[in-house]
């Protein structure tokens, strides 16, 4: 590391609060330990965790940094012990605990991947956290299988449009929920096969008719509240409700008889506090599976905005606006 800066720009949070708490610091350049790789940050996709922490309520993990940002594009510069698997030079896209908001930032090599060639930083710096959430909750504890229908709430979020294209890829029916018609209009595009304005559709009712009556398979939730009980009557027998974040309150009250009439799995799953094990199992086997697509071209990151570093502040004021369609990401 003889040939880096000691210093460099990160965004720090002065205190909890708005948007304007995020503020430029001068930082040390972190140093990669064992297993871990240290990456000159092109790019950091925002995430809706990044904003909970600002607020104050989503604290990083023991021995995580406190800069938030949960996935960067970069180029490798230095290795810790034992990390083999990048040379130096390599432009990977990485999953990491914190700290991506910044010029430079460690990740550990099992939690990246090679950037294929057809993807721009940004677009990379856009796919860990969405990709691996979705790998994992969708296809893993939801076991969604071709033939059988994906309802995704939020369906033009990051997360939401990366599972439309993931679900379609492999075989999958597809029904969103999302927050205007525009938002809807992107996600059947998307490849969505039904998409439903919750603000003035009653989603339960859209999903029973777009699915002859019988309900969907697997619905990821990120909203919460009502909405668990709702989902539960929304879905098939043998249906799986993974949650995966609360827009919504994280209380209910829910009529659990459908549980046991419908036989349904409701399960979550949260990715930062994982240990780097099973971290690492996800990113194999999402790489096994979803490189390929990206590297066709078949499957893309939708990007809405991407800004340079100094402004998130308004990243984060666009996400809180939920005006957004598919992802933003800071350059650096």
């Amino acid at each position: 590391m003889t040939d880096l800066p000691v210093r460099m720009t990160a965004i720090g949070i002065s205190s909890p609060g708005g948007p304007e708490v995020l503020r430029p610091e001068e930082r040390p350049v972190p140093t990669p330990g064992s297993g871990e790789i240290l990456v000159k940050v092109a790019a950091a996709g925002v995430n809706r965790p990044d904003v909970v922490q600002r607020k104050g309520f989503y604290p990083p993990p023991p021995g995580a940094s406190d800069i938030p940002g949960l996935e960067i594009c970069g180029t490798v510069v230095a290795r810790g012990p034992d990390a083999t698997s990048f040379a130096l030079g390599d432009r990977v896209m990485a999953l990491v605990s914190g700290g991506g908001y910044a010029e430079y930032c460690v990740a550990h090599e099992s939690h990246a991947l090679a950037v294929p060639q057809n993807l721009s930083d940004a677009e990379a710096a856009a796919i860990p956290e969405t990709l691996f959430t979705v790998w994992h909750n969708v296809f893993e504890r939801g076991g969604l299988t071709a033939g059988e229908t994906l309802l995704v709430h939020g369906g033009s979020s990051g997360i939401g449009t990366m599972a439309i294209q993931l679900a379609k890829a492999f075989g999958a029916r597809v029904i969103v929920t999302a927050g205007s018609d525009d938002k809807c209009a992107a996600c059947v595009k998307l490849g969505a096969d039904a998409a439903v304005n919750y603000r003035t559709q009653d989603f339960v009712a859209e999903t029973k008719a777009a699915t002859g009556g019988k309900g969907v398979e697997v619905i990821l939730d990120m909203v919460g509240g009502d909405y668990i009980d709702r989902n539960y009557e929304a879905a098939a027998v043998d249906g799986r409700i993974v949650q995966i974040a609360f827009q919504g309150p994280s209380k209910a009250t829910v009529d659990f008889r459908r549980i046991m009439l419908k036989r349904l799995h409701h399960t979550g799953s949260t990715l930062r506090a994982r240990s780097v094990a099973d971290k690492a199992a996800i990113v194999a086997a999402a790489g096994k599976a979803v490189l390929p697509l990206l590297a066709a071209g078949r499957v893309r990151p939708v990007m809405d905005t991407s800004v340079p570093l100094a402004e998130a502040p308004a990243a984060h004021a666009r996400m809180e606006s939920s005006a957004h369609i598919g992802k933003i990401v800071l350059l650096v």
